[in-house]
């Protein structure tokens, strides 16, 4: 069924602009009032202005899958220790009835040592099911180039001692 309404441009600016995913409650005079979930956004290529916009009705006891955000929380071992976090996968396909969908799936990246990865196993939950593979990597904590570097000095160092000959011993012949 297609319901046609008009609105003010500003009534869809907190829906819109915000990476969560959000339901809402359209009520179309007389009473009439429908669950949905934004689907698509058309803007002016110029002007940015907002031209149309699609709803997905929703029904209590269908489950519907829309991608949600991911949102990191937890500090890191590995980032202290002068790691870079990289998020692989900045949203995540979420299927759930429309009580259970959540704004955002949260990801804890407080065990993340150096060279570690959070893959979607690790988020899982009993409102909601994630439409990844197993082996989907969410984010990963990688050596800095600023880690490596001091590791190859001191590496450098190490071993630049280890080649210098000890004091009173003869030079080493080529």
């Amino acid at each position: 069924q297609t319901v046609h309404f008009s609105a003010d441009e500003r009534a869809f600016q907190k829906l819109i602009y915000t990476p969560n995913a959000h339901t809402v409650v359209i009520e179309v005079g007389e009473g009439k009032s429908y669950n949905a979930v934004l689907q698509d956004v058309q803007v002016h290529p110029i002007t940015d202005k907002l031209l149309h916009i699609d709803f997905f009705q929703l029904f209590d006891n269908k489950e519907i899958t829309m991608e949600v955000p991911v949102k990191i929380t937890g500090v890191s071992p590995g980032v202290l220790l002068g790691g870079v976090l990289r998020l692989n996968t900045r949203k995540l396909k979420v299927k759930a009835l429309p009580k259970n969908l959540p704004d955002f799936v949260e990801a804890n990246i407080s065990e993340l040592e150096m060279g570690n990865k959070l893959y979607v196993t690790k988020l899982v939950s009993d409102k909601y099911k994630l439409m990844h593979p197993d082996n989907t990597v969410v984010c990963q904590v990688k050596r800095s180039r600023v880690s490596i570097d001091v590791e190859e000095e001191e590496e450098g160092e190490e071993g630049a001692e280890a080649a210098a000959p000890a004091e009173g011993a003869a030079p080493a012949e080529a």
